[in-house]
């Protein structure tokens, strides 16, 4: 009776089991609050990054196009503090989402190769909210996205066959940034949104929304991949190039300073898709 009692009482919290369909609910919940919160981190970050880029494009040498950039400008705004706090809960919970997609699976995508991308989305954004806490805190973040790149891609060079690292790492950098902007373009992003709740006018807007935004940040992917790939050849670090140089580069196209201002409004467009996924992503 005694055993009975206790194992009842293990089972249960607040009157709930933990294993009841209410009690699992509450959890999916949860974890649907924490992507959402997600995605409204991510899209404050771009919009930033766009913003600082154009300025670039305009002649404000000293501005820095990154994620390093964008901080700077959180925190000298007023409550800049409490702001830089409140994205490193954004980013903890978009880590916390995505790892949950790794171990459940994503609504429609069982697959293990989803599950995969799932995880490594995770060990990504626990990373940016690591370095985001880091920079809040005033403990770390004073290196650049080009010197992390770079002194990234010397250590990897020094390794044996390191050289065909760098050089993998580039192309499938590359790729990766390729088929971001194909995934875009063909629309795909919308098999992830709740476009059933949406008016027609929203999803058109939408939908530009992701095309453009998505394109963008493929062409800066692709673009940053490409700069590893030449520092693998040339067998020179320094050709590799974080996202403020990257986005510097489409200055020096025949396009000029305007190829940029083009990219740094596709990478707001993205920033504003993201609060979008916020909105209406199926979580």
């Amino acid at each position: 009776m005694t055993s009975s009692h206790t194992h009842g009482h293990r089972s249960r919290r607040g009157g709930r089991s933990v294993n009841s369909p209410a009690a699992r609910s509450d959890e999916r919940a949860a974890l649907r609050s924490a992507g959402r919160a997600g995605f409204v981190a991510r899209g404050i970050v771009y919009v930033l990054i766009g913003v600082l880029a154009i300025e670039i494009a305009l002649g404000n040498r000293g501005a820095q196009a990154d994620r390093q950039g964008a901080l700077h400008q959180v925190a000298a705004q007023p409550f800049g503090a409490v702001m830089l706090w409140l994205l490193v809960v954004g980013f903890a919970c978009m880590a916390l989402w995505r790892a949950s997609l790794a171990v459940l699976g994503e609504r429609g995508r069982k697959k293990t190769g989803s599950r995969v991308l799932s995880a490594a989305r995770a060990v990504f954004y626990a990373s940016v909210c690591w370095g985001v806490a880091a920079y809040a805190s005033g403990s770390g973040g004073q290196s650049t996205g080009n010197a992390q790149s770079q002194d990234w891609t010397a250590s990897a060079l020094k390794l044996p066959g390191g050289q065909v690292l760098v050089g993998v790492a580039g192309l499938l950098f590359a790729a990766v940034g390729v088929g971001i902007a194909v995934s875009a373009l063909r629309h795909r992003f919308l098999k992830k949104l709740d476009t059933a709740r949406m008016t027609k006018r929203t999803r058109e807007v939408v939908t530009a929304l992701g095309v453009a935004g998505g394109a963008a940040r493929g062409a800066i992917f692709a673009a940053a991949g490409m700069f590893v790939l030449v520092a693998a050849v040339t067998f020179d670090p320094k050709q590799a190039k974080g996202m403020d140089a990257t986005l510097r580069s489409f200055t020096q196209t025949p396009a000029g300073p305007w190829l940029l201002v083009v990219v740094a409004v596709g990478l707001i467009l993205f920033g504003v898709f993201s609060f979008a996924s916020a909105r209406w992503r199926k979580l």
